[in-house]
């Protein structure tokens, strides 16, 4: 990794964001660097810079004002930038992630300041190679990419979904402590059909239609083997393609590159998680478990294959375990005879007639629901209350984000099912009261898990990422799962413990990775948590 600091002085150091300490510069610092005089006169820790980031973020009026704020300290002062996510992840991500980020690639264009990121159009043909040599860092390891098709609940936002990348990858050093320096957010621009934007003067991104079929595919092929030349050690996670892409480039370079969908299988270990965690309250086994999808894209049904898996090795075959798994749709239950599916969907398509979504709840039985819709207020009252009606204690994630997309808010499922309701969500819900009780709604942020499974593929030096490593990491936050996030009607860890989590899951998924005999280095170091936790970049002072 460059040290680009080392022979830097003056200007030059205030201004390498990854040098920058600001005013927490030791007097001898301000001697050997030259920074006598461009500086105020105290020295300030890092301890109350971080007071002073967070004092000015609560005074701001909105969340989209505190990220674009953030975003300066990040370009500015990194270590410090940091330092404010990993002492108050509750209350930054929000901020830096989800929901805010949604509003943020909405108007990405609008607040654009300094470039951050890698950008690839249709006319970098035949020079994704070359141009990958601009990038200044020699040792890149994660590198998350999008095209901008499907942000989030959002739809088609074409270069402005580059908020997308730059958020995930903040949340990579902040929650595993990959080294900033180590990230690389990609962003395809192969144009947008969102007619908005080609329409709109300020729009960054490549003003054409997106191109499709041969010509995308190749380009996307382009990409990923300029990487494995430039970078042979870097994890690609895909981010944010439009279900049918998703689900091609996932199944194309799965078994070829260290690679991984992270809406579909990040999405499907953390949901998995939760279901796993949800049988302590409700006390059904695992493996009687009956679950219903509200939506049948890639989310959906990445989090029903991996339930597949998690199935079988209960010891179900895979007609069983797809039986347990029911979909419905726009159009209604997920049925046989329907002409109207798309392959992804086959598997799950059941023998039983066709009926509307209420109906499906009322013939099926389901112990838990889960939505990824994308669209806001599926979950309705008759919903909820049939659901409560099936169960002594129904479980429903509304996982769809940003918060404005959420089937249901945390409110609702608690009210409409009279306190009953298990919920976790996608974005978060602050604490609901109802008659006298608190809830504590919990969140099924991919943050969970995506870090941690990076992390440990990484320093295991992984050749690819099969459903064993997300089965593992799925498994591991479960059992971090307390007796106190249980009593809260809570189905993950606080966020607070991020760190310890991904250390955790990292540990776990490398062991899987030796085990299964998919390490490049094949070898296992004999302390491999000690390992990784030394890895783990540290921002403080």
């Amino acid at each position: 990794m460059k040290k680009t600091s080392e022979k830097k002085r003056n200007f030059e150091v205030i201004s390498d964001r990854s040098a920058n300490k600001a005013i927490a510069f030791t007097k001898k610092e301000r001697e050997e660097l030259g920074l006598k005089g461009l500086l105020p006169y105290p020295v300030v820790s890092q301890d109350i810079q971080v007071k002073r980031v967070m004092n000015a973020l609560r005074r701001m009026s909105t969340n989209l004002e505190r990220y674009s704020n953030l975003t300066f300290l990040q370009n500015a002062i990194e270590k410090l930038f940091y330092r404010v996510i990993m002492d108050h992840i509750e209350e930054i991500l929000p901020i830096i992630y989800t929901p805010t980020v949604g509003q943020a690639c909405t108007e990405f264009s609008h607040i654009f300041r300094l470039s951050k990121g890698f950008y690839i159009t249709p006319e970098d043909k035949g020079e994704i190679r070359k141009n990958l040599d601009n990038w200044p860092e020699e040792d890149v390891r994660v590198i998350v990419v999008t095209d901008g098709q499907r942000i989030l609940g959002l739809g088609d936002l074409g270069a402005n979904g580059m908020g997308i990348p730059i958020g995930k990858l903040s949340l990579y050093t902040a929650c595993a402590g990959i080294h900033p320096h180590q990230c690389l957010p990609v962003m395809l621009d192969v144009g947008t059909n969102n007619d908005e934007l080609l329409n709109d003067v300020l729009y960054l991104g490549y003003p054409y239609k997106r191109i499709e079929g041969e010509e995308y595919s190749g380009l996307v092929e382009e990409f990923v083997m300029a990487i494995q030349d430039k970078y042979p050690k870097a994890l690609i996670q895909f981010e944010d393609f439009l279900t049918p892409n998703a689900y091609a480039l996932m199944n194309k370079y799965k078994d070829r590159v260290l690679s991984f969908n992270d809406d579909i299988q990040g999405t499907a270990a953390v949901a998995l998680a939760g279901v796993y965690a949800s049988t302590r309250i409700t006390n059904i086994e695992f493996s009687d478990l009956k679950i219903m999808f509200l939506g049948a894209g890639s989310a959906a049904t990445g989090i029903a294959d991996l339930m597949v898996s998690a199935f079988k090795d209960e010891g179900l075959t895979n007609e069983e375990a797809r039986s347990r798994l029911w979909f419905v749709d726009v159009n209604g239950l997920v049925v046989k005879d329907r002409n109207d599916l798309m392959d992804h969907n086959l598997p799950y398509a059941h023998d039983h007639e066709q009926m509307n979504f209420v109906e499906a709840i009322d013939s099926i039985k389901p112990h838990i629901l889960i939505g990824a819709t994308g669209t806001p207020g599926t979950f309705t009252q008759e919903v909820v209350e049939h659901m409560a009606a099936i169960n002594e204690r129904p479980v429903i994630f509304a996982l769809s984000n940003p918060t404005s997309r959420a089937e249901c808010t945390a409110e609702q499922a608690y009210q409409w099912s009279d306190g009953k309701v298990i919920f976790a969500s996608g974005s978060p819900f602050d604490k609901v009261v109802y008659k006298g009780k608190e809830y504590y709604p919990g969140q099924g942020n991919n943050a969970y898990v995506f870090p941690g499974i990076g992390l440990g593929t990484i320093v295991s030096n992984a050749r690819i990422i099969p459903d064993e490593l997300f089965l593992v990491a799925s498994r591991t936050l479960a059992k971090l799962v307390t007796e106190q996030n249980i009593n809260n009607g809570a189905l993950y860890p606080r966020l607070t413990e991020i760190r310890n989590i991904s250390l955790n899951i990292a540990t776990a998924v490398a062991e899987k990775v030796y085990e299964l005999g998919i390490s490049k280095n094949m070898e296992k170091p004999t302390n491999l948590k000690q390992l990784i936790a030394d890895y783990m970049y540290d921002p403080k002072l």
